[in-house]
């Protein structure tokens, strides 16, 4: 969970390992169509690791198609064609898969948000699952058995939303997300993903936008729902008192938190309404000895926030489950954000060090720990150090000694984090995944390092979608886990 609060740069992707490219025009090899072409028709084979169908044409050459599913027959006209294959979209659908079914979202297929909504669900989680054994196949990895699927509503789940604005060259206002591979926005009124308290918000916005003196100012909107309500983050590229104004009265008209964020180079945020204690709940460990229910997560806009409430704290009742027998353990939490795992693990009496990589979230993680002490004892401290230095990951284990290590990295993984710990093995390791490429990297280094991979789950954070969640078990069998209360002096 680095860079928390920070865009991650866009990467393009074929879907496929080792198929990467630029986007160009058609005509030669790498370059984009100037005028789509029908192909005869073609049988999707599979799916591939980004959701596309995945076929061959008469010369043999493969087809990314989007839009097919395995089984079908479908017409796929070409949109771009590169060295090793063809990329392609679905013109017409010949013979359907029994797993197609109706989008359930008007935009889908102009909307970039979701590219699985044509794609029944539970056939979307076994895809999921299915990409995870392949990516840790493709690196020597067995696993040990079929993964866990950890899953939640298939509709109305995402608590965090980032709407673009534009303005075009006519002076109408544009408010939605990207299209798939594009820049270009997509009108939303209506986004079946969202929690249905954000979703209400999108059309009021748009004539919100619309409304204003200077909506060229406005460079995007944050949504965000809590337990203290929702809140709206507009990010303002320039201060304007009257639409200041008109701010703060659509947020009392729709009982929001509202922020500004102002200012081109280093913008600051600022309340516009009272500044509120944001927070959201995430279960504590089982057992009324240590007070069971739930634990209170303070976070700010801008912080790292798991999109789907109810998959996260699966996620974290897992990694209670997984990590079991805790009382006494010490345990490091690489990438630990706001606490989202190092309280509920403290919570079942793990001596958690907390590592993060932003001074301002190790604040905000010590300050939940304080928040939630009146209810139980937690045994938290929270550090700051880079967790891409591999020094100073060494130095952490080295004076954590720890029996137990969660980590939680961002989409480019933790080379450096697997690097050490194959030098200086950790008995049991707990790695959560937002990608899947780098976690099979990852999870080889630790495999060919002596671990062995025990249990695997695949977390459904973002339904529709072809993103994916995990969650690996490693164990260390020559690592020797210390005495309960025990200190690394023994």
């Amino acid at each position: 969970m680095a860079m928390l609060g920070k865009r991650r740069p866009r990467r393009e992707r074929s879907g496929v390992s080792g198929l990467q490219g630029r986007q160009a025009p058609r005509g030669v090899p790498g370059e984009r169509a100037g005028s789509e072409e029908p192909s005869p028709g073609v049988t999707i084979e599979r799916l591939a690791h980004d959701g596309r169908g995945l076929a061959h044409d008469a010369a043999g050459k493969a087809l990314f198609v989007e839009g097919g599913l395995p089984g079908e027959r479908v017409e796929a006209a070409v949109h771009r064609t590169r060295k090793r294959f063809d990329e392609a979209h679905v013109r017409e659908v010949l013979e359907a898969s029994p797993d197609r079914v109706a989008p359930p979202c008007a935009h889908f297929g102009r909307c970039g948000g979701c590219d699985l909504q044509h794609l029944a669900v539970p056939a979307q989680r076994r895809h999921k699952q299915a990409v995870l054994l392949d990516l840790l196949a493709r690196q020597g990895i067995e696993a040990p058995a079929a993964p866990e699927l950890l899953a939640g509503e298939a509709s109305g789940y995402r608590r965090r939303a980032r709407l673009g604005v534009k303005v075009d060259a006519e002076g109408q206002v544009h408010l939605g997300f990207r299209a798939r591979h594009s820049h270009r926005l997509v009108d939303i009124d209506h986004c079946t993903i969202l929690v249905p308290v954000l979703d209400a918000l999108l059309a009021p916005l748009h004539q919100q936008v619309a409304s204003l003196s200077v909506p060229r100012q406005v460079g995007h909107l944050e949504l965000l729902d809590s337990d203290q309500g929702p809140a709206l983050v507009v990010r303002q590229l320039k201060e304007h008192a009257q639409d200041r104004e008109a701010w703060q009265a659509f947020a009392a008209e729709h009982g929001l938190h509202l922020a500004w964020l102002a200012g081109r180079e280093s913008p600051a945020l600022t309340w516009l309404t009272p500044a509120p204690a944001l927070s959201c709940r995430v279960p504590a460990a089982p057992g009324a000895a240590r007070g069971a229910g739930e634990l209170t997560l303070g976070f700010a806009p801008g912080d790292f926030l798991q999109a789907n409430a109810e998959v996260n704290r699966q996620m974290v009742a897992t990694a209670l489950a997984w990590l079991e027998e805790l009382d006494g353990v010490s345990l490091l939490d690489l990438f630990a954000g706001v606490g989202n795992f190092s309280l509920p693990l403290a919570s079942a009496g793990a001596r958690v060090t907390a590592v993060e990589g932003s001074p301002a979230m190790v604040e905000r993680l010590a300050d939940n720990v304080r928040l939630n002490a009146s209810a139980r004892a937690l045994s938290v401290t929270a550090r700051q150090a880079d967790l891409n230095d591999a020094a100073a990951v060494q130095t952490l284990l080295a004076e954590a000694a720890p029996d137990a290590l969660l980590l939680d990295p961002p989409r480019d993984g933790a080379d450096a984090v697997c690097a050490a710990l194959v030098a200086a093995p950790v008995p049991r390791v707990l790695y959560v995944s937002c990608d899947p490429a780098t976690l099979a990297r990852d999870a080889a280094r630790l495999v060919h390092g002596g671990y062995r991979l025990t249990r695997l789950a695949v977390a459904d954070m973002f339904v529709h979608t072809s993103h994916l969640e995990s969650m690996l078990l490693f164990e260390h069998p020559s690592a020797e886990r210390q005495p309960q209360g025990a200190t690394p002096d023994g």
